[in-house]
């Protein structure tokens, strides 16, 4: 079955949030997509060593998702066939003091994958246009700022075009940058808190804190749309991925990074002539032994 996850799922154009599936609708059955996330974690694996021989570029994963959309678990099978040397998660939670002393990229910068390598940012330096949107008095820790009055359209520009730059250097210096955004429904979280609630091993996940988050839906869709419209470049993309189903986001989300990889040209290493014939005599010699 030929599906161009890639294709279907960018964020060309203006996007409205409300039009786009937060569920799957398509031919692919379940059972048949767990099996082609197994084939794809192969191809994914394979991959991922050309691009630590390659040694020469590396890959940015941006995952972004209302709370409960299953970034974790997203993490969990498609990245659990990796050589774990060659692949680096950092989850973002509220900055520390000392990254509040620093601009709000700096931390970003300080976790980006090394040459060779998959970062994969759980949570990112897009919080300061979603999180921080939805409660622009936290930006007031930046100690920069008086007032909330001080975060005009001006401000959020100007955070846009710092996140628009900042992924176009990347870009210009070897990362190839995709940023997935996990589409859920209103409905879908609910019954995902409420499993956190009835299921014992699941209680430690639910936190009295994300129903305040909750009853501000609207007003994050709202951040997430324009986040998405104002930095889906075509050198960092965004793919809106409808995630109600989970199997399919994580089949959508694999075939997405493989698409990346597989554009990146990515090629072995070619011995010279002399390093080749180097080897010829380490042959020998540990023939002769």
């Amino acid at each position: 079955m030929d599906l161009d996850f890639s294709d279907n799922f960018i964020a060309k154009g203006k996007i409205s949030i409300k039009e786009l599936a937060t569920k799957y609708k398509g031919d692919l059955d379940k059972e048949a997509g767990k099996k082609m996330l197994l084939d794809e974690k192969i191809k994914l694996r394979e991959l991922q060593e050309r691009l630590y021989a390659d040694s020469g570029k590396s890959l940015l994963v941006v995952l972004q998702a209302m709370d409960a959309a299953g970034k974790d678990s997203l993490i969990e099978h498609v990245f659990g066939g990796v050589n774990p040397q060659g692949c680096e998660v950092h989850s973002f939670k509220t900055p520390s003091s000392k990254e509040y002393s620093h601009d709000f990229l700096w931390r970003h910068y300080l976790a980006l994958p090394e040459k060779g390598k998959i970062g994969i940012f759980n949570r990112s330096h897009y919080e300061s246009v979603l999180v921080c949107k939805v409660h622009p008095d936290y930006n007031l820790n930046e100690k920069v700022w008086n007032s909330v009055s001080d975060f005009d359209d001006k401000f959020w520009q100007e955070r846009y075009e710092s996140i628009r730059n900042f992924e176009k250097h990347l870009s210009e210096n070897g990362t190839t940058v995709i940023k997935i955004f996990l589409h859920i429904s209103k409905e879908a979280q609910k019954k995902r808190f409420l499993d956190r609630i009835d299921e014992q091993d699941k209680n430690w996940k639910f936190s009295m804190g994300d129903l305040p988050e909750r009853a501000l839906w609207d007003e994050y869709m709202k951040a997430y749309e324009r986040a998405i419209n104002e930095t889906s470049k075509d050198h960092a993309p965004w793919f809106v991925i409808p995630g109600d189903d989970k199997w399919f986001a994580r089949v959508a989300a694999i075939q997405i990074i493989i698409d990346a990889l597989e554009g990146m040209d990515l090629k072995f290493p070619k011995l010279s002539e002399a390093d080749q014939k180097e080897l010829e005599g380490a042959r020998k010699q540990l023939e002769s032994e």
